[in-house]
């Protein structure tokens, strides 16, 4: 560790308070989102997709519109594990820059990297000194002062640079899956409409159309409810202590138009009544169905009570049921029908009588075959991602306080990389 120095996060950096916007102006759609700590991952990093962003359609003052690339700090804890969480926004001019959050101004770029400061707020020891200075009983909040009286060790700029490179690859390797994920995931969504909404199947050129209770379709198809299909699976495992650790998902677990369920928990003792999960099936969180919080199960587990967990009655129905239940307008009927005005919920009593057209056993083998591969592959992609993960993490700490040689990182990375 030679010619690390020793100094404090003011001596490298600014913090900038944000602007606090007016609720009046916030809505349900818009052009710009007001960020909350609710956008950060409690590891570092940033989520698009939060249940507590906010859209804003008021006047917007300039120098709180946060561009690509800069680098913001959660200075209120508005979930467990976030306060001091960092992440570096990826677009420009669609993000606001709200007083829960602060804006990391570099002071020297001679002196220090941004990508660099990025990891070392994730770092254990920096995370553990913002956290211990924060004040508020209900809500803790830190400040800019405190946030600069954090003690750090830090290298030479290349070293910092080299560093951030090391850890920005693994990064790289997280969202080329996603990416692939993401890809999977609209094919699928894709397929599903054009087979069994639209009815252009393979060979569907040569089946006539007939009359039916929803139109018309295909000769040979049938209208079914939902509930001929699938059905929910309620094994209810009662609160307290369990044999041994599992995992468990809750509804903060699910992401929001996504299939891939690629967060979750271990738990040893459950605090309230569970539903038991397997894997494949599907878990559809039924409180304010709006937020589209369907996806499919990559291994055994358990789940809030607050979710339906769905099985396709028979194997050649299965793709069908996946398909259905995360179409959009499947979700948007579940909103429809929702009981309750603050916490809506969704009823499988009234899911299941949603009624479809379900297409020969052939067809649904056909689609099935295409659609099952790319679940499977995009379940794969979940444990990769959580390796990496799992190893980024791993490395951080040890990265930072100079205890592994970056030339064997560099040349692991070369092995690791596609």
């Amino acid at each position: 560790m030679d010619n690390w120095r020793d100094c404090k996060l003011g001596d490298l950096l600014e913090i900038k308070h944000g602007y606090a916007f007016l609720g009046e102006h916030f809505a349900s759609a818009g052009s710009h989102i007001v960020l909350t700590p609710g956008n950060f991952l409690e590891e570092g990093g940033f989520k698009e997709k939060s249940d507590k962003a906010k859209w804003y359609n008021g006047p917007i003052p300039q120098d709180y519109v946060l561009e690509e690339g800069d680098l913001i700090v959660a200075m209120t804890e508005q979930a467990e594990g976030l306060l001091g969480s960092s992440a570096l926004i990826p677009r420009s001019g669609i993000y606001l820059h709200n007083q829960r959050l602060g804006l990391v101004q570099i002071r020297d770029r001679k002196q220090a990297d941004q990508h660099f400061i990025y990891y070392l707020f994730n770092s254990k020891s920096v995370r553990q000194q913002i956290r211990g200075s924060a004040s508020g009983t209900k809500i803790r909040h830190t400040a800019p002062s405190r946030i600069a009286d954090v003690k750090v060790s830090v290298p030479p700029l290349p070293t910092q640079r080299r560093m951030a490179g090391i850890l920005s690859a693994y990064d790289e390797l997280i969202e080329n899956n996603q990416r692939r994920i993401r890809i999977l995931e609209d094919m699928a969504r894709s397929l599903y409409r054009e087979w069994f909404v639209h009815f252009r199947y393979p060979g569907h050129e040569s089946v006539p159309l007939t009359d039916s209770l929803l139109g018309q379709i295909p000769q040979g198809w049938e209208v079914k409810k939902l509930g001929d299909i699938a059905e929910d699976m309620r094994r209810n495992i009662p609160k307290g202590k369990l044999g041994e650790p599992q995992p468990y998902v809750g509804l903060e677990h699910i992401p929001r138009r996504s299939l891939a369920l690629d967060s979750w928990e271990m738990a040893s003792e459950l605090g309230s009544n569970k539903l038991k999960f397997k894997k494949g099936e599907v878990l559809f969180g039924k409180i304010r169905p709006y937020f589209h919080k369907v996806s499919i199960a990559p291994f055994d587990g358990l789940c809030s009570a607050d979710t339906i967990v769905i099985r396709a009655r028979q194997p050649e129905h299965y793709a069908i049921v996946v398909g259905c239940v995360s179409s959009d307008e499947f979700v948007a009927h579940a909103t429809a029908t929702s009981n309750g005005s603050k916490m809506p919920r969704a009823n499988w009593s009234v899911l299941k009588e949603r009624p479809l057209a379900i297409s020969t056993l052939t067809v649904a083998r056909q689609f099935s075959a295409v659609v099952g591969p790319a679940i499977q592959h995009m379940q794969t992609l979940i444990f990769q991602t959580a390796n990496l993960r799992r190893t980024r993490d791993l490395l951080l700490p040890r990265l930072l306080s100079g205890q592994v040689a970056l030339n064997v990182m560099e040349s692991n990375l070369e092995e690791v990389s596609p």
